[in-house]
């Protein structure tokens, strides 16, 4: 037998926790207090941010924007939120020059 002591239920429980938000749409501030790494991570579950911006864009979207595009994420700057897409979503602007 093998020496290996691995509990896969307790594994599968905690992916289950891990993915269970994946898909959804996470509405949010951004104003810097939250931390960069935990955008990229609700990212990369899946999930699409609507970020009200308080504050310098540019400069609060700095720590995150270029790894979500890098993942082939999106981002778009619309009437004062920030709209982030995990890869495979794409933000559809075309009703936006009727």
């Amino acid at each position: 037998m093998s020496d290996w002591d691995l509990d896969l239920r307790d594994a599968e429980e905690q992916m289950d926790e891990a993915f269970a938000a994946a898909g959804d749409v996470v509405l949010g501030v951004l104003d810097g207090t939250t931390d960069s790494d935990e955008w990229v991570r609700s990212v990369d579950y899946g999930n699409t941010l609507v970020l009200s911006v308080d504050g310098d864009l540019n400069e609060l979207a700095a720590g995150f924007a270029r790894e979500v595009k890098d993942m082939g994420g999106e981002l778009m700057h619309f009437r004062g939120f920030l709209v982030v897409t995990p890869p495979g979503v794409t933000i559809d602007t075309d009703r936006l020059s009727e």
